[in-house]
């Protein structure tokens, strides 16, 4: 088994989601759930494990959804669900993605830097997880706490 390490690209501004999941329906499934997001800009692509084994692709933004085919085209696994969009928050979008039965799993949702950690074996690649932006640099304070909970009440999370 040899590991590989896939960075991610996509411009500034834009946003992602992993995910693992199956089956043939997922590119039509992901589209109707993603459509509802007003305002949503997104491409998406979702390689085949068995098959035809082909990357498949939909959006109503082609450069995304172009970055999506290439990126997942590096990453080379089964089964992985590429997002990218813009216009929206993780949070607006996965309550939609999570009513899409054939997603299994969702490796990160994020604007940060991601590098995935891929598998190879004599039968393919798999992805093992995902390092989604930089680490820790310490422990948060009394006046970050403060700035955090101020955050999220002027983004309207919390009142």
């Amino acid at each position: 088994m040899e590991l590989k390490e896939v960075n991610l690209t996509y411009p500034e501004g834009v946003t992602l989601i992993l995910a693992q999941a199956q089956f043939i329906k997922t590119v039509e499934d992901v589209y109707e759930a993603l459509i509802q997001v007003p305002n949503l800009k997104f491409g998406f692509a979702f390689a085949e494990a068995s098959g035809k084994r082909l990357i498949r692709s939909d959006g109503n933004d082609d450069m995304l959804k172009k970055l999506a085919q290439k990126n997942l085209l590096e990453v080379n696994s089964g089964h992985v669900l590429l997002i990218l969009f813009r216009n929206a928050f993780p949070i607006q979008v996965l309550p939609f993605l999570k009513q899409v039965t054939e997603i299994v799993n969702i490796y990160c949702a994020t604007g940060n830097p991601v590098q995935v950690i891929v598998a190879e074996t004599s039968n393919g690649r798999g992805v093992l997880g995902v390092i989604d932006g930089y680490s820790a640099l310490g422990l948060e304070s009394s006046p970050e706490v403060d700035e955090r909970k101020a955050l999220l009440r002027k983004l309207g999370y919390k009142k």
